[in-house]
C-alpha cells in the first residue's frame, strides 16, 4: 500500500487488488463513521482509494504505511435486484468465449453475489465484482458508438448497467428498465460502492 500527496489536503492510496481498494474503502468508511477519521471525501476505484478534506494528510500516510489491509467485510446494505432481459447483442459471443451456451451465461450471471467496486464513467455507473476470474471478458475490439440506456455488459471482471444512452465497448448481454440514476431521487445513484447487487432473469 501507498500514498501518494495530492494537492495539500487529499491523499491517494494504491492497492494491489480491487478486492483489496474495496477493503480499504469499507475500513476508511468504518473509521470515519466512528470518529477516528476526519475527511470530507473518500472515493474509491479499481485500485486506488482518493481521500480529501484531510488536516494531516502527512500524517495519516504515515499510519497507512504500516498498515495492515483488513479483510474485506459482507455487505451491509439491502440487495438491489435488477431485473435482466437477458437478450443483448453479445450474448451469444460471451457464450464462446466462456465456452458455454447462452442459457448457460444467464445462469451464471445470475448465479453470482455482485457488489458495486466503486463508480464512474457516466452519473450511475456502478463498476460490479462478483463473477469469477474465468469468467472475465475484453472490450469489443469496435466500440459502438451508441449503446441504449439500460444495456447490461461485461468488461474485464466488471458487470455494468448503462444509466444513460452512450459510446461503449462493454460486451452487451442484456437489458433492464432499472432506473440508474435519477436527480430527482435521494438518494440519485441506484448503486454506490459496497452495495451488493443481484441480477433476476426476465421474459423478453
Amino acid at each position: 500500500m501507498r500514498a501518494l500527496p495530492v494537492g495539500d489536503r487529499a491523499l491517494l492510496v494504491e492497492v494491489s487488488t480491487d478486492e483489496e481498494a474495496q477493503a480499504l474503502h469499507a475500513d476508511l468508511l468504518r473509521r470515519r463513521a466512528e470518529g477516528s477519521l476526519s475527511v470530507r471525501e473518500i472515493v474509491p476505484a479499481a485500485r486506488t482509494v482518493l481521500l480529501d478534506g484531510l488536516e494531516e494528510p502527512s500524517r495519516l500516510a504515515a499510519q497507512l504505511s504500516g498498515m495492515r489491509l483488513p479483510s474485506l467485510p459482507p455487505p451491509v446494505a439491502e440487495v438491489v435486484e435488477i431485473a435482466v432481459r437477458y437478450d443483448g447483442p453479445d450474448l451469444a459471443d460471451v457464450a464462446g468465449l466462456w465456452g458455454v451456451s447462452p442459457d448457460e451465461v444467464v445462469r451464471i450471471h445470475a448465479a453470482a453475489e455482485f457488489r458495486v467496486a466503486f463508480c464512474g464513467f457516466a452519473p450511475g455507473f456502478g463498476y460490479l465484482t462478483g463473477l469469477p476470474a474465468r469468467y472475465g471478458v475484453p472490450r469489443r475490439a469496435t466500440p459502438r458508438t451508441t449503446v441504449p440506456a439500460g444495456s447490461v455488459g461485461l468488461a474485464g471482471p466488471y458487470t455494468g448497467v448503462y444509466p444513460r444512452s452512450s459510446p461503449g465497448g462493454w460486451q452487451l448481454i442484456g437489458t433492464t428498465d432499472a432506473v440508474l440514476w435519477d436527480h430527482a431521487r435521494v438518494p440519485a445513484a441506484l448503486l454506490s460502492p459496497g452495495t451488493p447487487v443481484r441480477f433476476v432473469p426476465v421474459d423478453s
